[in-house]
């Protein structure tokens, strides 16, 4: 009887003195629910560009994925913020990609975007649902009303968009464990990826991506910190996006932004789609662009 009384106060010490796990370490499952994306990406991306149409031959795998993202609500719920913010941003991704091969090739008629755009398929991210987390949700309720809620406006910036002034689409897709290092990568790309940002010292002028203006809020609120006085009487939106380049320019860059002698503009988002079969002719576009040079 002793030793059965021993054990078990030996056992209930242990429960008490455990350290108690992390989210990622008590929800193993929600980074094996991304390993199908993460594999198709891998495979079919590159340089943020996507092999659409292998992927519509074998659109299996990815049907298979957007129907599991429909997770209960108290499953969501034990996920870390990491993991959710991770979620949210794999099944953005997901959607877009489906949404492109459910029309693939495109060939619109609407003069306002090019042709093959996503943009030219009618409510893509305005109209057409899906369903994730147990909610209803549209591309655009994604990106407006509910990555909001994290504050970290890097989030914007992982969002394919199904379009090449998008982000680089990664090969791989976000997990909880990883994401704070797959952020710092989207920020330390920022300033090499010609859609994003470029300078042009001959004509003083520093031109970035409409994404920053279209979330603003977000962008100031988390950037708008710590800035140089020189810059004190520059926007808020320009002062944010100085913070958020500065620590990845070149040298020469840097002391170009030093001098603040520049004119801020915000590029045309291009809504060219992303496919990997017409990418050469953006990506010889792209380095022939007289902006953004390292020396």
């Amino acid at each position: 009887m002793r030793v059965a009384l021993l054990l078990a106060f030996c056992a209930a010490t242990a429960l008490v003195g455990a350290p108690p796990q992390s989210p990622s370490q008590s929800s193993p499952g929600v980074e094996l629910l991304h390993r199908p994306l993460d594999q198709m990406l891998d495979t079919l991306v590159r340089d943020g560009l996507v092999y659409y149409h292998a992927l519509k031959t074998e659109r299996g795998r990815l049907d298979r994925y957007v129907a599991s993202l429909n997770v209960s609500p108290s499953l969501y719920q034990k996920w870390s913020r990491e993991q959710q913010m991770a979620f949210w941003v794999n099944a953005y991704n997901a959607f877009v990609l489906e949404t492109v091969i459910n029309h693939y090739p495109i060939h619109g008629r609407s003069n306002l975007y090019p042709g093959n755009s996503i943009r030219q398929i009618p409510g893509a991210f305005e109209q057409t649902t899906w369903r994730a987390a147990g909610k209803t949700v549209t591309l655009d309720q994604i990106e407006k009303a509910i990555l909001p809620e994290f504050k970290e406006p890097r989030l914007y910036l992982a969002l394919g968009r199904g379009a090449v002034g998008s982000g680089r689409l990664k090969s791989e897709a976000f997990t909880g464990d990883r994401l704070a290092q797959q952020l710092a990568s989207i920020q330390t790309e920022f300033v090499t990826n010609t859609q994003m940002f470029r300078i042009d010292r001959l004509a003083n002028q520093m031109a970035t991506t409409p994404i920053l203006s279209w979330h603003e809020r977000e962008f100031v609120a988390a950037y708008d910190k710590d800035v140089d006085k020189v810059f004190a009487e520059r926007s808020p939106i320009e002062r944010a996006l100085l913070t958020f380049i500065r620590p990845n320019l070149f040298p020469l860059e840097k002391e170009f932004v030093q001098k603040n002698q520049f004119k801020v503009t915000f590029l045309d988002f291009d809504w060219h789609l992303n496919d990997l079969e017409a990418g050469s002719r953006k990506l010889i576009w792209i380095s022939n662009s007289p902006i953004k040079s390292p020396s």
